[in-house]
């Protein structure tokens, strides 16, 4: 699929184009940072093509071009902190980092103790080895099977929910299996560890397009929104401001389809601009 991944060429002129914007925007004075005049942000570089290692040993992908633009707008340095899942609620609790860029999944629990900002839409997918040997169409097909997933992820919540749904309904338990990080998941899928994946849709298209695994359902759950993560309410809003503006000159709307992904004015919570969600004290 040709949209799913910009080449480097178009994405750097993109950038470049805004610069100008950026530039004549006012500098945010008096951030809340972990280190002045930088913008720290956690992220888990294994999930392509969101959140990768590229073959030049660097952090790539979605979340790493939409994190180096919103410091660029912010007038900050972009550093990158790239850690297992598991650590990074816990991480923003204790100031190692300024923002969570990972794709974390929007909750109205997680709204209740962090700022969060909404900028996409997701969907999950199963998916299965090459040319899905099982047959494997819905969740109801994974019962008795091993499953991998994330540890202490959205994914993980909702596959152990339609679990036990599944369960009460009389259908074998799956063997759910949460590991560290997508990349230990899906080498345990092409050792044979595990009979599929509970992922999101977007690293479902990317490893099928690598012909090394089949999406076997697509779609699943779709209305969950990513968003960005903060313990700081006036750092939310200045990300959520560079986010406005990104949207208002068409750089927004690029990333996200170079990515082929969904739009966050497709959520039905969108109150028409981004902004942050927080019902803590």
């Amino acid at each position: 699929m040709t949209k799913t991944l910009m080449t480097g060429t178009a994405l750097a002129t993109l950038l470049s184009l805004s610069t100008g914007a950026a530039l004549a925007q006012d500098c945010p004075a008096d951030l809340p940072l972990v280190e002045d005049g930088k913008l720290t942000m956690s992220i888990n570089a294994t999930i392509p093509p969101k959140q990768y290692i590229d073959k030049d040993g660097n952090i790539a992908g979605l979340h790493r071009d939409m994190g180096d633009e919103i410091a660029k707008r912010l007038c900050l340095e972009p550093v990158y902190r790239n850690v297992d899942f598991a650590v990074q609620i816990p991480g923003l609790d204790a100031d190692r980092w300024d923002m969570i860029n990972t794709g974390l999944y929007f909750t109205d629990e997680r709204a209740g103790f962090m700022q969060l900002v909404p900028y996409s839409v997701n969907a999950l997918a199963l998916i299965a080895a090459a040319g899905n040997p099982e047959g494997f169409s819905a969740p109801k097909d994974l019962a008795g099977h091993p499953v991998g997933v994330e540890i202490a992820g959205f994914e993980e919540k909702k596959l152990n929910e339609i679990n036990d749904a599944q369960v009460a309904e009389g259908l074998d338990p799956m063997d759910i299996r949460a590991f560290n990080t997508y990349g230990e998941v899906f080498l345990a899928l092409g050792g044979g560890q595990i009979s599929a994946v509970f992922a999101g849709d977007a690293i479902g298209s990317y490893y099928q397009e690598q012909g090394q695994f089949s999406k076997a359902a697509t779609g699943l759950y779709p209305g969950t929104p990513g968003a960005f993560a903060f313990d700081e309410p006036d750092l939310a809003q200045a990300v959520a401001d560079a986010l406005n503006a990104m949207k208002a000159d068409g750089t927004y709307d690029a990333m996200m389809d170079a990515y082929g992904t969904t739009k966050i004015d497709v959520w039905d919570r969108w109150p028409g601009e981004f902004t942050y969600f927080y019902s803590g004290n």
